[in-house]
């Protein structure tokens, strides 16, 4: 083999090995930890085959059921979905370290949130704070971060009134996307509540007409928005429906559309979970637990819905799922049969196809890749 030959053989071998290293990124998966488990999985996500392979295990405390990731600096922050936390009264938040080579990680911290019960957690626009949704607990936090992303103190905590009667439940609470408003949804009370974030004192302040009421029974769960904002994506756990919300200058919400999540014909129980847009924006998807299934919406310009069609999730509970950052592979948690599905996307009908694979994780309750 003469010297031209033996250079281009060894760029096509280096071609072919960073086109390997490509295809493997790494999946975080957060749940309900039982006996020997540590909560927080570590998967390798083969973009080729569709394949994972478990890499590592980390303790993030008792029940990391929801968990997001630091701006910029290589750390993961876990709810822990208890009552009592270190031997006092109130939810946990664990952080962790992470190695964005090998995945795994090295825990950095620990903070003891107000009333317990957390079931959601998110990241202000800016980097500087985290919010939480207590659903046990009728309440949310506010949590100041400190120059390295290590979460410092608890700046803000509201608890909802609750009574016999009337009992609140927030489920998720999440900044629109240019952080201008902060939005609640409230299951129990069927209602949005919208503060401004005060990033001086890390107050929450209510909104003019900071409350955006929905139907009786929908029980509001999880919501996105669409790219400028301008439009709101809700699924209804209790009424199994999606929303449409147009979103004005103040942050304001008004209903623009409501649509099924069920298949005609399904006459059994169905509880609504989680809700994602696809990578390229044409696509709404949710989740249905009983239906077990994914629902497929398309978006049109205006960013109102129309039925694309729905799969089943491969599995039994289907309580989260995310995209991969190709956008050709929905991994679906699904909590009951412990395990995560993998289902391919048709790219030209937006429909999940599958399960191309599955593989074991007890109560599987929140999935996400590195951003």
């Amino acid at each position: 083999m003469n010297k031209r030959n033996i250079i281009y053989l060894f760029l096509l071998i280096m071609v072919l090995l960073s086109t390997g290293c490509k295809n493997d990124i790494t999946l975080y998966s957060g749940g309900y930890a039982e006996g020997d488990s540590k909560g927080l999985s570590v998967f390798g996500f083969d973009l080729k085959s569709g394949n994972l392979e478990l890499k590592a295990e980390s303790d993030a405390g008792p029940n990391p059921s929801y968990f997001c990731f630091s701006k910029d600096q290589n750390l993961i922050y876990c709810l822990n979905e208890v009552d009592e936390f270190k031997g006092q009264k109130g939810g946990g938040l664990t952080t962790l370290r992470y190695d964005s080579k090998t995945g795994k990680c090295e825990k950095r911290g620990e903070l003891l949130v107000p009333y317990g019960g957390p079931c959601y957690i998110s990241g202000s626009a800016d980097g500087g704070f985290l919010f939480l949704a207590n659903y046990g607990s009728a309440s949310i936090a506010v949590v100041k971060l400190d120059e390295s992303g290590i979460p410092e103190r608890v700046t803000d905590s509201v608890l909802y009134e609750t009574d016999s009667i009337t009992v609140s439940h927030p489920h998720m609470i999440l900044q629109d996307p240019e952080g201008k408003h902060v939005y609640v949804t409230d299951l129990g009370l069927d209602r949005f509540v919208i503060y401004d974030l005060d990033t001086k004192t890390g107050k929450l302040n209510q909104i003019e007409n900071g409350i955006a009421e929905v139907a009786e029974g929908s029980g509001p769960r999880h919501f996105t928005f669409s790219a400028d904002g301008t439009k709101m994506y809700l699924i209804n756990e209790l009424g199994s429906t999606m929303m449409v919300f147009d979103v004005d200058e103040k942050g304001g919400l008004e209903i623009r559309q409501t649509l099924t999540t069920l298949g005609e014909g399904f006459e059994g129980k169905s509880d609504c979970a989680d809700v994602h847009i696809s990578r390229d924006r044409k696509f709404l998807y949710g989740s249905n637990r009983g239906e077990n299934s994914i629902v497929v919406f398309n978006i049109g310009t205006d960013g109102t819905l129309s039925p694309a069609g729905r799969s089943a999730c491969g599995g039994d509970w289907p309580r989260n799922f995310v995209i991969d950052p190709s956008g050709k592979y929905l991994l679906v948690g699904n909590q009951r049969s412990d395990q995560i599905s993998v289902l391919k996307i048709n790219r030209n009908t937006g429909i999940p196809e599958g399960p191309l694979t599955s593989i074991k994780m007890n109560g599987v309750a929140c999935l996400k890749f590195i951003p």
